[in-house]
């Protein structure tokens, strides 16, 4: 049986401006591969209602899981939420659980409970919370779109909640080798080899270094046996 699927949404313009980096999507990709489940597209999106709709729509129907990251924060471009809802047509509000929580972390904390951080209290109805460790408030799941925080500690303390309820595949195993010949040379030996095993994935990363042509071949799949015999007739073509 082939491993479940995966696709991401990333969102905020902050990232399509170059203001902020990403990281989690290489976060989120390592951690699902370790669990079997296969992350096959990533979007990144703009504050946008329709953007985001029409990415959640698309990706949730293709997908098994589909992870979206940023947008539920207390201001007013935080719109992920409201975003969630109307894909799935349900209503939106602030829900009692959600409520709760913030009330009594922000208690602890000394902090002032105001209208702006009860935003994060508002939850599309029927949805599943995702604990979150690191500041409290909740991510969401609505059919099989999990929807988390932007910021990474505390996208990752989210991931960590949700993964264990998840059923995963084999994990992937993958083997690094690196070429010292340009890829004109590497493509014929390796088109062959990846011919013969249509159930591998293998790419071909080059790189230039001090005059070097080369490539890093890796080599990806969930049966080890079938990426060490592979991995070792590519070493034995290039010896």
């Amino acid at each position: 049986m082939s491993n479940p699927t995966a696709a991401m949404i990333v969102i905020g313009d902050e990232i399509l401006s170059g203001r902020t980096r990403d990281s989690n999507m290489h976060y989120l990709a390592g951690e699902l591969t370790k669990v079997g489940i296969d992350l096959r597209e990533v979007r990144v999106v703009s504050d946008d209602h329709g953007a985001i709709i029409a990415a959640v729509q698309a990706l949730s129907s293709a997908y098994t899981h589909v992870f979206t990251s940023g947008g539920i924060g207390p201001t007013h471009d935080d719109i992920t939420a409201d975003c969630i809802a109307a894909a799935f047509n349900r209503d939106i509000d602030v829900r009692d659980d959600a409520r709760e929580i913030l009330v009594e972390h922000y208690a602890r904390a000394g902090t002032q409970m105001n209208e702006a951080r009860l935003r994060m209290a508002r939850i599309p109805e029927g949805a599943a919370l995702i604990e979150n460790p690191v500041s409290a408030a909740p991510g969401f799941v609505v059919e099989n779109v999990h929807v988390m925080a932007g910021v990474p500690s505390v996208f990752q303390a989210m991931v960590a909640s949700v993964l264990p309820g998840l059923t995963g595949g084999q994990p992937l195993i993958s083997e690094t080798l690196r070429i010292d010949r340009g890829e004109g040379d590497i493509a014929g030996p390796l088109g062959a080899l990846a011919e013969e095993y249509p159930h591998l994935s293998m790419g071909s990363y080059p790189f230039q270094k001090d005059g070097v042509f080369g490539a890093h071949v890796v080599i990806r799949g969930s049966d080890p046996g079938m990426v060490k015999a592979a991995m070792a007739k590519l070493k034995a073509a290039f010896a």
